[in-house]
């Protein structure tokens, strides 16, 4: 893979104040700005804002605010993805007032479909709440308004194999999984055919904090992976600014500087072997049954707390297993398609279908 730009550093965004160049929209994408942060519109089944960070992190810390999209069948996404299709992902299903999934992927590998997970969330469609991702060489952390929902340990990703952990661009974008030609597993999973009727259908993203850990190393400038690289975090090697490199195994929860959202634009590398930067693909292309990663949101959910706009929880029936903090519900398997396009992983399992996608 060609070496990565790092962010090196914390950088806020904050969308009320208008666009910000650490982001590059997506062909076809038109956004804009209010009060409320930036607004991604879906008017037809083809529309998919997407916007795309210019750099990588190498583990980190992301916290986003967002409003999800309403409508059936309309998708909210908030994903990291690597070149080596590594993935976190945060998704909200605009007919589904009383949940967010989380889901993650190692190396586009989507031969089982065990990953997803439910988690209890109040009318997410009507308020801005925090969704983060607290991502080390040890762990993936989910959070809603500070509140820990969700652990996936290192070992608990086949050992490892799964796990990801290759630099990763951020991606916030909204897309249709309820079209007329999606396949019914799809459809399914999204909770239906979208009402066009209805539309249009509006997210709206309000700050994104993004902390690069830089796996421990300060004043990254790029990442830069090893000849004949296995895609382990320890064939990733950091280059600072001074030029040297240092390839440390440990990652830290502290950013070595603090800038703001408009300070500098990349020098953006344009190379069609990355996967997550290709400009001809949008969210609303090619879907295949074969490329499912999570269950339908009717499949209903178990989580033991929800969260309300103020960050407090309110006790349901059940708790979780494990530690104190984690409330998690793991997403019963499905058969159907999941999505076309956001997911790298999904992705690459569409277009290995569809041309042997």
């Amino acid at each position: 893979c060609p070496d990565d730009p790092a962010f090196g550093s914390t950088v806020s965004v904050d969308f009320t104040k208008g666009a910000s160049d650490i982001f590059k929209a997506a062909d076809g994408t038109k956004l804009t700005y209010d009060s409320n942060g930036a607004v991604f519109t879906i008017n037809k089944e083809t529309d998919a804002p997407t916007i795309t960070s210019t750099k990588y992190i190498f583990f980190g810390k992301i916290d986003v605010q967002v409003q999800a999209a309403p409508g059936t069948g309309v998708v909210t996404s908030f994903v990291l993805q690597s070149d080596d299709l590594d993935e976190i992902d945060w998704e909200w299903l605009g007919g589904d007032k009383a949940q967010v999934q989380t889901n993650y992927f190692g190396k586009g590998d989507t031969t089982t479909y065990d990953r997803g997970a439910y988690h209890a969330v109040s009318d997410p469609q009507d308020n801005v709440y925090t969704y983060s991702i607290d991502w080390t060489k040890d762990y993936v952390r989910w959070y809603i308004n500070g509140n820990q929902v969700r652990e996936l340990k290192y070992a608990d990703a086949k050992g490892g194999t799964r796990f990801p952990q290759t630099p990763m661009q951020i991606k916030l974008g909204t897309w249709v999984a309820g079209r007329s030609d999606a396949p019914e597993g799809t459809v399914q999973w999204a909770g239906g055919k979208t009402d066009f009727s209805q539309a249009p259908f509006i997210a709206h993203y309000k700050s994104i904090t993004i902390n690069d850990y830089s796996n421990g190393v300060k004043g990254a400038e790029k990442y830069v992976w090893a000849d004949g690289s296995d895609g382990s975090y320890q064939s990733i090697k950091v280059v600072t600014g001074d030029g040297s490199s240092d390839d440390t195994s440990s990652s830290s929860s502290s950013a070595s500087a603090t800038t703001t959202a408009k300070a500098t634009k990349s020098s953006e590398s344009s190379s069609a072997t990355k996967t997550s930067e290709s400009s001809k693909t949008t969210l609303a292309t090619s879907v295949s049954s074969t490329a499912s990663a999570s269950a339908s949101s009717s499949a209903g959910s178990s989580a033991s707390e929800t969260t309300s706009p103020s960050g407090t929880n309110s006790t349901a029936a059940s708790s979780s297993s494990g530690s104190a903090p984690v409330t998690e519900t793991s997403a019963p398997g499905t058969n159907g398609a999941l999505k076309a396009g956001f997911s790298g992983a999904a992705l690459g399992a569409c277009l290995l279908a569809a041309f042997m996608l």
